[in-house]
């Protein structure tokens, strides 16, 4: 995403475009309150525009330094061909920058800033190459790798791939701004950051199930190639020449039936996880931000999604091992039907599946609710202010004194609350703008292990569905541990109420310091047919305390009776044994509903009890009964894929202390 005004969370085309450095400007303006007041009504944000390529290329038609073309004898491309070589392979002309390529396409450089250039796609190679049998594009990399290290190339990455591009059928204007419209209807169609859209326009094109896009012009597609990256300013065209000899001729002795070309270009290997900010620390009771910190801080359940998927979910609990910071959740939120439903296991020589707190649809609405927020703000101010103006005028007639002088106080310090926290909010939303708009400065970690999903497993009989993703430790700086924020939705006097509604006999529930409930131990299969409570006909059961994505903190009610679910879908029909989570019979509202899936549910005293994996109702407004898995079992997965791994930490300074990733 651009970091241009019209990239500002909240801005739509109806708004004034506010520049990232004017921000504390405009949230302090009447276009921003309005556009407050309009987020309160729709919640929806617009999407950023396509930067263009002018700027550019005027800078290098312009240069004093006029030597566009290429010096053949020294085998450097021309500067233009360098730069707009692999034009479009990167949002905003962030595309890398060619050094010497040994490929028979022609370049056709373009002839002013406003020519046409052509927009390059990545695809990969099909399984049927020769590089994929028998281990050979293993065996090749490691042996260029060995060999360019050997002559001393920086080289930052070793890639085998294809690409594909449009040849143009006539000379025509480059059309930036209906470009980024295009683009911008293929991510709202797909669910996609603008950095994800050229791979769905890369399988779009190559799927024979897709239908693909309108084009203009023929569509070509280059040999594989193998695509080697070094660090700017390292490798000039001439010596990549050199190498490229030798790398010809070591290729020339596999005897391969079909070219394959090499190429270099200039490229920095980054870990994502490195970019953005760190996570914030749970808010304590009475924040007016604790709704919406508690969604980017390190407390249990955080809102997750997959960086490529639109399913949104809920993060479990956190572990370590090995001394690393890992988190369980549910695999149906991290994977679609189209990936199968075989183990997963991450290999570093694949790229990496990323989680990112809330997806863009999800984090849409979470700016949305902040500036509906403010919205409700500005109208209690204003309500505030009215009142203000009344009092005043009744202490100044002598009208009912003292009691009227006594009410103007107490409202003006109520008006200074309000507009501390008006403050408060719109500092918050500058944040969010700033350091959490982009997908990429919400990764916190990536996919390393993932069952199959599988009904009815062991005797037992649970449902399996689990997926383990390994978190950034620099994203987790405020760490605390397992611990789960009761959040500002239930009342402290009300939390007590409905865990234990009894007076003669001792509760095991005491509302915890700032509302944050740190979790230890574990409900057993014979814990669940041994409640700890009684309601208020004195009949024994067990509360249970879950916080999701979608409804939030809820309490309900563990029964005593393992339920038989059957799930039907077109390949068959799933069967196993949950728990049953019941709706508290004295809140309104459901336990869970879509998008809770992976909340941990825990006893009174913190206890792990169970995994929410989905429940049972006819409409869409949540589950009359939620089902769980019983941790332990999850649990009992875990150690045999991760042995020695623990819940709990003695010293976290320490652990975090190892940045290792």
């Amino acid at each position: 995403m651009s970091d241009s005004a019209d990239n500002v969370a909240g801005y739509t085309q109806e708004d004034s475009p506010p520049a990232r450095q004017d921000l504390e400007f405009w949230v302090n303006t009447p276009d921003f309150d309005s556009t407050c007041d309009r987020k309160a009504k729709e919640r929806a944000l617009a999407s950023s525009h396509e930067g263009n390529l002018s700027d550019d290329a005027r800078t290098l038609w312009s240069s004093s330094d006029s030597n566009t073309t290429a010096d053949k004898d020294s085998h450097e491309v021309s500067k233009l061909e360098a730069q707009y070589y692999y034009y479009g392979l990167a949002p905003k002309g962030s595309h890398p920058r060619l050094i010497y390529r040994d490929s028979a396409d022609v370049f056709e450089e373009p002839t002013g800033p406003e020519t046409y250039v052509r927009q390059m796609r990545l695809l990969d190679v099909p399984g049927h190459h020769e590089f994929a049998k028998n281990g050979l594009w293993d065996e090749t990399r490691i042996w260029i790798e060995t060999f360019l290290i050997g002559q001393g190339i920086q080289v930052s990455s070793i890639d085998f791939v294809m690409f594909t591009w449009l040849e143009k059928l006539a000379d025509r204007e480059l059309e930036s701004e209906d470009e980024g419209e295009d683009r911008e209807d293929m991510k709202a169609d797909e669910g996609q950051e603008e950095e994800d859209v050229d791979a769905v326009f890369a399988a779009l094109t190559v799927s024979k199930h897709a239908k693909p896009p309108a084009e203009d012009g023929e569509r070509v597609y280059s040999n594989a190639t193998i695509w080697i990256g070094a660090l700017p300013e390292t490798l000039n065209g001439a010596r990549a020449f050199e190498l490229t000899t030798q790398l010809r001729a070591y290729l020339d002795g596999l005897h391969l039936t079909k070219r394959v070309d090499i190429a270099f270009r200039e490229s920095v290997a980054r870990s994502y996880f490195g970019k953005g900010p760190a996570l914030y620390s749970p808010a304590e009771t009475n924040d007016p931000l604790q709704a919406f910190i508690d969604n980017v801080s390190v407390v249990h359940s955080l809102p997750i999604s997959g960086r490529n998927t639109t399913m949104q979910g809920t993060l479990g609990p956190f572990f370590q091992h090995g001394g690393e910071l890992y988190a369980l959740t549910c695999r149906h939120n991290l994977f679609i039907a189209d990936d199968g439903n075989t183990e997963y296991r991450y290999n570093t020589s694949a790229p990496r599946r990323d989680v990112v707190v809330m997806g863009k649809p999800a984090f849409d609405s979470y700016v949305d609710s902040v500036q509906a927020h403010i919205s409700t703000l500005n109208e209690t101010a204003e309500t505030l202010r009215v009142l203000i103006g009344t009092l005043t005028k009744r202490v100044q007639q002598q009208i009912n004194l003292p009691k009227s002088q006594h009410r103007l106080d107490e409202n003006e310090a109520e008006l200074v609350k309000i507009n501390r926290r008006i403050v408060e909010s719109k500092q918050f939303y500058i944040t969010l703008s700033r350091k959490w708009s982009k997908l990429s400065d919400r990764i916190i970690g990536h996919i390393v292990w993932a069952p199959p999903i599988a009904a009815g497993v062991g005797p037992h009989r649970f449902t399996q569905d689990l997926c383990v993703v390994k978190l950034y430790k620099p994203k987790f700086l405020a760490f605390m541990g397992n611990v789960l924020s009761l959040g500002p939705e239930i009342s402290p006097e009300d939390f007590k109420r409905l865990m234990y509604e009894r007076i003669d006999v001792p509760s095991e529930f005491k509302y915890p310091p700032h509302g944050l409930l740190h979790m230890r131990g574990m409900l057993t299969t014979n814990d669940v047919n041994n409640h700890n409570s009684l309601d208020e006909q004195g009949d024994r059961i067990r509360r249970v305390i879950k916080r999701g994505f979608t409804t939030n903190t809820t309490v309900g009610t563990l029964s005593r009776f393992i339920s038989f679910v059957r799930k039907y879908n077109i390949t068959g029909t799933l069967e196993s044994l949950e728990l049953a989570i019941l709706p508290h019979e004295n809140a309104t509202g459901t336990y869970s509903q879509g998008g809770d899936s992976g909340a941990m549910s825990v006893s009174a005293t913190g206890a792990y009890v169970g995994k929410v994996s989905g429940g049972t109702n006819k409409g869409t407004d949540g589950s009359d009964i939620t089902y769980a898995t019983l941790f332990e079992y999850d649990w009992e997965l875990i150690l045999q894929e991760f042995p020695g791994a623990n819940l709990y930490w003695d010293d976290i300074p320490a652990f975090l202390a190892g940045m290792v990733d």
